[in-house]
Order: structure tokens, then sequence, then C-alpha cells
């Protein structure tokens, strides 16, 4: 499995605007995508700031993702943001809600 994840920053009083934005919009398109699992949002004290997680079943289903279908969803959330999001990639070793253990990561 891998995941993207992904820090926003929005405008500020915009976080929850963001996370609505992203469940109205942005998951429906998640689901169409080939390979995509799951995603996880995380806000915490800062409530202008988003910590989008996506699981995928391989690196290259999250990387037709980003090629194809993330600009479309960088523009969706572009007017509530204060600067461009940053994203990060990698693999995930452990899960257990995806029933991964350490060594047994795809």
């Amino acid at each position: 499995m891998f995941t993207r994840i992904v820090e926003i920053n929005t405008q500020q009083g915009k976080g929850r605007e963001a996370t609505k934005t992203i469940n109205d919009q942005v998951v429906p398109l998640l689901k169409n995508q080939p390979g995509f699992v799951d995603l996880i949002v995380v806000s915490g004290t800062e409530p202008d700031r988003i910590m989008a997680l996506s699981f995928w079943t391989n690196k290259e289903d999250a990387e037709r993702y980003s090629r194809e279908q993330y600009p479309k969803v960088n523009e969706i959330l572009r007017p509530l943001l204060a600067a461009a999001p940053t994203v990060r990639t990698g693999n995930v070793d452990i899960s257990t809600t995806h029933k991964i253990a350490l060594g047994k990561a795809a």
C-alpha cells in the first residue's frame, strides 16, 4: 500500500470550509480513481492546517492520480488556500486498519 500525505494551509478561518469541500467535492472524485483505498483528513490545534492522507493500492495508482486528477483537486481548493499544499509520499509499513504488518507492505 502507498500513501500521499498532503499538508494544506488554508486562509485564516477557512479550515472547516476546506474540510467540507474535501468531503463534498474531492472524496467523490477519489472514490472513482483506480487503486484508491481510503482517505483520512486530520485537523488539530491549528484549525487552518489540515493533513490529508490518501491510501492507494500501489505507487503507480497514486502517481496516476497525481498526474491526472490532483491538478483538478488543487483548483477546487485554491480559493481557500493560503499557500500551495505540500505533498509527500511513501509506502505504508504498518496499518492496523488495513491489516498491514511491518515487512508485509506492498
